[in-house]
């Protein structure tokens, strides 16, 4: 596919020298904007309003006990937990997207948010764990997931399509195992992880905060940093040979940094659905078809999950719906008519 090339402006200095393209940053910029625009609305709206100016105060230091608890002990985590979470999974379905060259798989796609979700209900359920442990079981179950998709997918030559097929299959297993430990579990321990299950914003607190926090402080450095060999492994295997004999190397790096942002992002709020599938495509059709920036995803992917929280809060009241429930019913029917333009045109990776 040729993909139309932008408005680009190039930077030298001394030796060095740099493409910036105008429409990624342009997207990147608006994105984080609108994105933390929404944070910001989901701070001062809910059951107890308030204006900007009386959140602000309180986040000087000048409010009441009651907009302190409320601000800073309850919606701040929130809507942080929202931002990393939507940027980490806005990052890990591009690195995705681009290394398999097909829009269709993502993390939740092909089994590794499956792989997390069963690890960390097999901690919740099984061992009783919280915090530490339900992170460490989701990064666990992740980790399988990505190595059998990746060995079984790898068989016999990498392709896009048959990696989301092998995935699907795998994702389809996780979730049996975690349903059938739902299943044997008391009825207070199965409400606990089926409620985390379906990925939600909803009671994240200050600790919810760090896992989200690693995977973007430490993995999306590390995923920027192999971005020109992600350049590289877009043109296929034997191009790329020709260009660098070693590609094993910066491709593990990549998958490994997509794995943990996923297996993070699912710790600290759930497997928040479709959001890493959706975010690169949106990216995609903005940039007019080029590939998508991991910063311009990672901004879609941080206003996608909270206007998500802030419409399941405030569309239904006074109910509240999980963040999940809302990305999957815009993310399930996109899936589906891709499968099928991808059937139709006879798409193979």
């Amino acid at each position: 596919m040729t993909a139309a090339h932008g408005p680009a402006l190039v930077l030298r200095r001394g030796g060095f020298s740099a493409r910036v393209d105008v429409r990624a940053i342009t997207v990147a910029t608006a994105g984080w904007l609108l994105a933390l625009g929404v944070a910001v609305c989901g701070i001062a709206v809910g059951d107890y309003p308030m204006p900007l100016d009386t959140v602000l105060d309180t986040i000087a230091g000048n409010g009441t006990m009651i907009t302190y608890d409320v601000v800073v002990r309850h919606r701040i985590p929130r809507a942080t937990v929202g931002v990393l979470v939507g940027a980490a999974f806005g990052i890990s379905g591009a690195i995705l997207q681009r290394l398999a060259r097909n829009p269709l798989v993502s993390p939740d796609v092909i089994g590794i948010n499956a792989g997390a979700a069963a690890g960390a209900v097999l901690v919740i359920l099984v061992f009783g764990g919280a915090g530490f442990g339900v992170t460490a079981g989701a990064l666990v179950g992740a980790g399988v997931a990505a190595l059998a998709v990746y060995l079984i997918a790898h068989r016999g030559g990498f392709t896009g399509y048959r990696l989301v097929l092998v995935g699907i299959g795998v994702a389809a297993i996780l979730t049996a195992v975690a349903t059938f430990l739902l299943s044997r579990a008391d009825t207070n321990a199965a409400y606990r992880a089926a409620a985390w299950q379906v990925g939600s914003l909803a009671g994240r607190t200050w600790p919810d905060v760090v896992p989200a926090g690693v995977a973007v402080a430490v993995l999306a450095p590390v995923a920027v940093g192999l971005v020109r060999m992600l350049r590289l492994l877009e043109l296929g295997d034997d191009l790329a040979r020709s260009l660098a004999p070693r590609l094993e190397p910066p491709r593990i790096g990549l998958l490994a940094a997509a794995v943990g942002l996923a297996a993070l992002a699912t710790a600290s709020a759930g497997p928040i659905g479709f959001v890493a599938l959706v975010a690169p495509l949106i990216v995609r059709r903005l940039l007019c078809g080029r590939p998508p920036g991991l910063l311009p995803s990672a901004a879609v992917g941080a206003l996608v999950v909270n206007g998500a929280d802030l419409v399941a809060r405030t569309a239904f009241s006074p109910y509240e719906l999980p963040a999940g429930v809302l990305t999957a019913l815009v993310g399930a029917p996109l899936l589906v008519s891709l499968l099928v333009r991808a059937n139709k045109i006879g798409a193979s990776g």
